[in-house]
C-alpha cells in the first residue's frame, strides 16, 4: 500500500496525528533538563578511609591494600584505583556497565568493607562509603561576606542556614563549604605540667570523653507519673569544663584547667579561599541527578536574593559559574539550528523559484524537530552538548526528504498534471528512495546509541537522538508532505524545461564516463587510496581546545610546605594574573589539589576572562602569556590544565614493585624533559615528604611495659588530637562544639619536648618517649597511586605549539625508556589519552556495525545484492572531502570529526540510492541499461545538488564555530561539507559506472548458476 496515497486521500488522521507529536513536543522541550554533559548512572563506589597524621606508606598496608583486596572479589568489578595521601586512602571501585546496578554496588562494597573492618587499624576513622557522582563539577560557587560575623559564625551561617535554604529546592544536591573554619574548643596541655604531675595527653583526652556525656536511660513510676531517667554529666560553659577534675590516682585528681589552656576558638586551618586576594568563605552548589544546570543556577540565585533581603548585612558574590558555558552553548546551538534551518530554506527557494513548494519543505524541519524533543524526553535525555550537536548536525537532513519529495511533485507538475495527481504519482515514484535514504541513516546511527562502555554512556542520547529526529523527518515525507503538496500547490501549464548548459556538459562528461568506466572506477579508488593516506597522516586529538572563558592553574608546593606559604605563592600568583585586563575574577581555593588531594601545599586558581566576544585575544593566547608572566614565581609546580581537568598528554608506569615503577618513571620523565616536544612533563607523586620517625627499641618498650599502639595514639593526640569521630563535644544550644585535646603549639613544633613526652606503661605509671624510642629526621613518598592493586605513577605533559596529543603519544611510544621497560613494568594512558583511544576504538565499531546494517537494511529495500554494493561505494568517495576540509582548515582528526565522517556514512548514500533507484525503474520500463542511468542522472542531478546545498546550508553556521561550543562543532561540519561536496561530484560520475560495471557482473554471473537454479527447481 502506498501510505502517501492514502495519506493524500485521508489527510485528516495524519494532520491530528502531528498536531499531537508537536504539542507534546512543545511541552517536553519546556521541561527537559539543560545540562553541559547526559547524565550518566555508572556503577562506581569510593571507600574513604581517614587516619589522621597516618603516613601514605602506612596507610597503603595497613588500610588501602586490606580494602583493595577486599573488594578485588566482588562480581563484575571492572577496575579498582586507589589514591593514598597524608592520612587518606580513597579506593574507587568500578564495576561493568550492565552488570551490576549501582545500588547492588553500593551494598556490595559496604558487605565486604564491613567483613574487614576489625582488621583495620584502631586509629582510624570509620570507612566512608559513598556512590562516585558524575556531576563532579559544581554549578555555581558563591562567596559569602558579612562585617557582622566572624569567619567562624560565618562559615556556621553557611553550612546551617544557607544549606537549609538551598537544599530544599528542586534539583540542587548537595552544598559544599570552601574555606572557612569551624569553631572548636581546644585544650592546649603545658608538657611540662603532665610531665610533672605522670599525665599523658591521651588520659586527659580519655578522661573528657568519658565525662562530656548527656544521656538518657532507665525508667521510673515515680508519684504515679512514668519518668524517663537522664544523666547530665557536660558542663554547660567553658570556665565549667576548665574545671573538670581529671583522675591522676585513686586519691588524687587536678583540674583541666592548671594542666592546659580551655579556649573556644576555631581549628587550626588546613585551607583557605580567596577572592582576588581577600579571604572569603564560599560555598559550591551541586545539582542531582537528572536535573538542569541553568534551572538549579537560576533557583539559587533566587533564594540568595531572598536570603539578602532577610539578611541585608550578608553579601553573596557569584566567583565560578560552570553554568554559564552550559547556558552560551545551548543558546549558541539553537541560534546555529535557526540560522541552518534558515540557510536550507533559502536553498531550496533559489532552487525551486517557488514559493508554495518552499513553504511545504520549510514545514518538514518543524515537523520533525519538535516530535524528537517528546521522543527524548519519554527517553530521560537532557539538552546537552551531544543532544543538542545531533538536533543541529541533521538541520539540513531533515529536510533532505522533503526536498526529494517536492522536487518530483513540482517535475511531475511541470509535465501538465494537477497538483493532487502530480503529489500522487510523485510519491509514489519516490517513496522507496525515501525510504531508503532514511532508513540508511538511521541504521548508521543506531549502533552508536548502543556502544558499549562509558562512551557508549555518553554517545546514547547522541545517536539516538539523531536516528529518531530522521525517523520523524521520514513520517513527514511520507505522511505531511504529499498532502501539502496536494493541497497548497497551485496546477501549472505543462513546461519545456530546456537543459541548461551545466547540465548539458554533465551529461556529455557522463557519457565519456560511462564509456571509459574501468578507468573511472580505477582512478576513484586510487584518489580513494590517496585521500586515506592524507587523512591517517593527519595529527590526532581527543577534543578540540575550546575557549571556555575559563582557566584553571593547578599550583603544587614543595611536600612540607606550611599553609601560610601556599598562601603567600597564591597572593603573587594572583597579583601576576590580575595584572591581564582580560581576566574578570581569580578565585583560588587551598588545601586540595585539583583531583581532590587534600594537602595544604595544593591550591587551584580558577582565573574567570571576559566573554570572548568582549576581547581581542583567545583564552589560549592568554593562558600562554601568564605562563611567561608566571615563570618567574620559583619553588612552585604550576600547570594549566584543560576543560576536562587534565593535560594533553597523560599516562601511567604500573608495577607490583614500588621501587621499580619509580625507577622507570624517573627515567622517561629524564627523557621526556630532554624532548622540546613536551612541555613540563611531571609526575604526580615523584616528590617525597618530610617526617619525623619514631624508632621504636622492641625491647626496652617490653621490658618497660610500653605498648607500641598506646605509644603511636599518645603522640598523635598531643600532637593533631584525637580522631574526629572520637572527640568529645561540648553542648552550645543544641550545637555540638568539638573539645580538641593536644600539646601547646610551641611545645609540638619543639624536638626536645616531643621526646620528653610522658608515655604510659602497662604498670599505670609514665616514661619519656626518648627512653623507648629514637626521634630522627626522614623523607617518605607524599602520594601513592594504585591501579588494580598494583603500584602506579601516572605522568603527564603537555605538547609544544603545533603537536596534538595523538602525536604526543606516538613520539611516546618511540622513546628508548618505553620501548625498553624492565620486566613486570608497563605503561597505559589516562586521562583524555586513554579516552581517546576509547572513544576512537568504540566508534570504529560502531561505524562496523553501522555499515552492516545499512547493508541489511539496501538488501530488504532493493530486493538485490549487488545493487547495495554499488551504494555503499559512495563512502570512500567522501573521505577525499574530509582530508581537504581538514587541511585547509587546520584541524586534527579529533572525535567531533570522527563524528562528522559517521555522518557521512549515512548521507552520502542518498546519491547513489536515488540514481539507482530511478535507473532500476526506467530500465524495468524497457530502456537499456546505459539510456537508463543516462535518464536517471539527468533527472535526479536537480534533486541530489539541492539536497547537498541544503545541508551544506544548514551546517554552515557550525562550521564558522560562532559562539560558545564553537570550536567543539566547527571540525565535524567542516569534515561534513567537505565530504558532501567531494562525494557529490563524484557519486555524479563514479556511481553511473560503477552501478554498470557490477550489473554486467551480476549478469554474467546469472548466467553462469542459471542451469544450476532451474535444475535445483526441477
Amino acid at each position: 500500500m502506498n501510505i502517501s496515497a492514502w495519506a493524500i486521500r485521508n489527510p485528516l488522521p495524519s494532520i491530528l496525528l502531528f498536531l499531537l507529536l508537536v504539542t507534546a513536543g512543545l511541552y517536553s522541550f519546556s521541561r527537559l533538563p539543560v545540562t553541559y554533559f547526559p547524565t550518566i548512572d555508572e556503577p562506581a563506589v569510593n571507600v574513604t578511609v581517614d587516619q589522621p597524621g597516618g603516613a601514605p606508606s602506612e596507610l597503603e598496608t595497613e588500610v588501602t591494600r586490606l580494602v583493595e583486596d577486599a573488594v578485588a572479589s566482588l562480581a563484575g568489578v571492572e577496575e579498582i584505583k586507589s589514591t593514598v595521601t597524608q592520612g587518606r586512602s580513597v579506593t574507587a571501585v568500578e564495576f561493568e556497565l550492565g552488570v551490576i546496578s549501582p545500588d547492588r554496588a553500593m551494598g556490595d562494597v559496604r558487605d565486604a568493607v564491613a567483613k574487614i573492618r576489625s582488621d583495620l587499624p584502631e586509629g582510624i576513622d570509620e570507612p566512608v562509603i559513598e556512590r562516585a557522582e558524575e556531576e563532579a563539577q559544581a554549578v555555581v560557587t558563591y562567596a559569602v561576606t558579612s562585617q557582622d560575623m566572624t569567619v567562624a559564625e560565618l562559615s556556621w551561617f553557611v553550612d546551617d542556614v544557607v544549606a537549609r535554604h538551598l537544599q530544599g529546592l528542586k534539583g540542587v544536591g548537595r552544598i559544599d563549604r570552601v574555606g572557612g573554619a569551624d569553631r572548636e574548643i581546644r585544650v592546649e596541655l603545658d608538657p611540662s605540667r603532665l610531665q610533672a604531675l605522670s599525665l599523658t595527653a591521651n588520659a586527659v583526652n580519655e578522661s573528657l570523653i568519658a565525662s562530656q556525656l548527656d544521656r538518657s536511660g532507665g525508667r521510673s513510676n515515680l508519684n504515679g507519673r512514668e519518668r524517663t531517667l537522664t544523666t547530665a554529666a557536660a558542663a554547660q560553659t567553658i570556665a565549667e569544663l576548665g574545671g573538670s577534675r581529671i583522675l591522676l590516682s585513686d586519691d588524687a585528681s587536678v583540674k583541666l584547667e592548671d594542666v592546659g589552656n580551655v579556649q573556644d576558638t576555631i581549628t587550626e586551618a588546613r585551607a583557605f579561599a580567596t577572592l582576588d586576594q581577600e579571604d572569603v568563605v564560599g560555598f559550591a552548589v551541586y545539582r542531582s541527578k537528572g536535573s538542569s544546570e541553568l534551572a538549579v543556577a537560576e533557583e539559587v540565585a533566587v533564594a540568595l536574593e531572598k536570603l539578602h533581603l532577610e539578611q541585608p548585612s550578608t553579601r553573596f558574590k557569584l566567583v565560578d559559574d560552570n553554568m554559564s558555558y552550559t547556558a552560551g552553548n545551548y543558546n549558541s546551538a539553537m541560534h546555529t539550528l535557526y540560522e541552518g534551518a534558515a540557510l536550507s530554506i533559502v536553498v531550496v527557494f533559489l532552487f525551486l523559484r517557488d514559493w508554495r513548494a518552499t513553504v511545504v519543505a520549510a514545514i518538514a524541519l518543524p515537523l520533525s524537530i519538535i516530535p524528537t524533543f517528546f521522543a527524548i524526553d519519554l527517553l530521560g535525555f537532557s539538552l546537552n552538548i551531544l543532544s543538542l550537536l545531533a538536533i543541529t548536525l541533521v538541520t539540513g537532513i531533515l529536510v533532505d526528504d522533503a526536498i526529494v519529495e517536492i522536487e518530483n511533485v513540482v517535475r511531475h507538475r511541470d509535465m501538465g498534471k494537477s497538483a493532487y495527481r502530480a503529489a500522487l504519482d510523485a510519491s509514489d515514484e519516490i517513496g522507496l528512495a525515501v525510504i531508503a535514504i532514511s532508513a540508511t541513516i538511521m541504521a548508521v546511527f543506531i549502533p552508536v546509541g548502543f556502544m558499549s562502555g562509558v562512551v557508549g554512556l555518553y554517545f546514547r542520547e547522541f545517536g539516538l537522538t539523531v536516528a529518531i529526529a530522521v525517523f520523524f523527518s521520514l513520517l513527514v515525507a511520507r505522511l505531511i508532505t504529499p498532502i501539502m503538496a496536494a493541497y497548497i500547490m497551485t496546477n501549472a501549464p505543462p513546461s519545456d524545461i530546456r537543459r541548461g548548459r551545466l547540465v548539458s556538459a554533465y551529461e556529455g562528461l557522463l557519457k565519456v564516463s560511462l564509456r571509459w568506466r574501468w578507468m573511472t572506477v580505477g582512478s576513484a579508488f586510487a584518489a580513494f587510496a590517496l585521500a586515506l593516506y592524507a587523512l591517517t597522516s593527519l595529527p590526532t586529538a581527543f577534543l578540540p581546545e575550546e575557549d571556555t572563558g575559563r582557566l584553571t592553574l593547578s599550583v603544587e608546593l614543595p611536600p612540607g610546605a606550611a599553609l601560610h606559604e601556599t598562601r603567600a605563592a597564591t597572593d603573587e600568583i594572583a597579583a601576576l594574573i590580575r595584572r591581564d585586563p582580560a581576566v574578570e575574577g581569580v578565585f583560588v581555593r587551598a588545601g586540595s589539589s585539583t583531583a581532590g588531594q587534600e594537602d595544604v601545599r595544593y591550591a587551584a586558581v580558577l582565573i574567570d576572562l571576559l566573554h570572548k566576544s568582549e576581547r581581542d585575544r583567545s583564552s589560549f593566547s592568554i593562558q600562554a602569556d601568564l605562563e611567561k608572566a608566571l615563570s618567574s614565581i620559583s619553588d612552585v609546580r604550576l600547570r594549566f590544565l584543560n576543560t576536562r581537568g587534565g593535560r594533553d598528554v597523560s599516562f601511567a608506569v604500573l608495577s607490583a614493585d614500588g621501587a621499580l615503577a619509580q625507577q622507570a618513571a624517573d627515567n622517561i620523565l629524564q627523557e621526556l624533559a630532554a624532548d622540546r616536544n613536551f612541555v613540563n612533563p611531571t609526575a604526580d607523586n615523584a616528590a617525597t615528604r618530610p617526617e619525623l620517625r619514631v624508632k621504636i627499641d622492641a625491647d626496652k618498650a617490653s621490658t618497660i611495659g610500653v605498648s607500641p599502639a598506646e605509644l603511636a595514639r599518645t603522640i598523635r593526640v598531643s600532637t593533631v588530637g584525637d580522631v574526629d569521630s572520637r572527640l568529645p563535644n561540648f553542648i552550645d544550644g543544641g550545637r555540638q562544639i568539638p573539645i580538641r585535646v593536644l600539646l601547646q603549639t610551641h611545645a609540638r613544633d619543639d624536638l626536645p619536648t616531643l621526646e620528653m613526652l610522658s608515655v604510659p606503661t602497662t604498670r599505670g605509671t609514665s616514661v619519656p618517649l626518648s627512653s623507648v624510642a629514637d626521634v630522627s629526621f626522614d623523607e617518605r613518598v607524599a602520594t601513592i597511586e594504585r591501579f588494580d592493586r598494583q603500584r602506579r605513577i601516572e605522568i603527564s605533559a603537555d605538547m609544544a605549539d603545533g603537536m596534538t596529543s595523538g602525536q604526543g603519544l606516538d613520539r611516546l611510544a618511540q622513546l628508548d625508556s618505553v620501548k625498553s621497560l624492565p620486566a613486570g613494568v608497563r605503561i597505559q594512558a589516562t586521562g583524555d589519552s586513554d579516552t581517546e583511544g576509547e572513544v576512537f576504538s568504540s566508534f570504529a565499531v560502531a561505524m562496523g556495525s553501522g555499515v552492516m546494517l545499512v547493508l541489511v537494511v539496501l538488501i530488504l529495500l532493493f530486493g538485490s545484492v549487488l545493487a547495495p554494493w554499488t551504494i555503499l561505494a559512495s563512502l570512500p568517495l567522501s573521505i577525499g572531502g574530509v582530508a581537504a576540509g581538514l587541511m585547509l582548515s587546520g584541524n586534527a582528526v579529533s572525535l567531533p570529526v570522527v563524528i562528522g565522517i559517521l555522518m557521512l556514512m549515512g548521507i552520502v548514500t542518498k546519491n547513489a540510492i536515488m540514481l539507482l533507484d530511478f535507473a532500476i525503474e526506467r530500465e524495468a520500463h524497457g530502456l537499456s541499461r546505459v539510456d537508463a542511468i543516462v535518464e536517471a542522472c539527468s533527472e535526479r542531478v536537480r534533486p541530489i545538488i539541492m539536497t547537498t546545498f541544503a545541508m551544506i546550508g544548514g551546517m554552515a553556521p557550525s562550521a564558522l564555530g560562532v559562539g560558545d561550543g564553537g570550536e567543539f562543532r566547527a571540525p565535524m561540519a567542516i569534515a561534513v561539507i567537505g565530504g558532501l561536496l567531494v562525494s557529490t561530484v563524484l557519486s555524479l560520475i563514479v556511481i553511473p559506472s560503477l552501478h554498470l560495471i557490477v550489473s554486467d557482473f551480476g549478469d554474467r554471473t546469472a548466467r553462469i548458476f542459471k542451469p544450476f537454479l532451474q535444475s535445483a527447481e526441477i
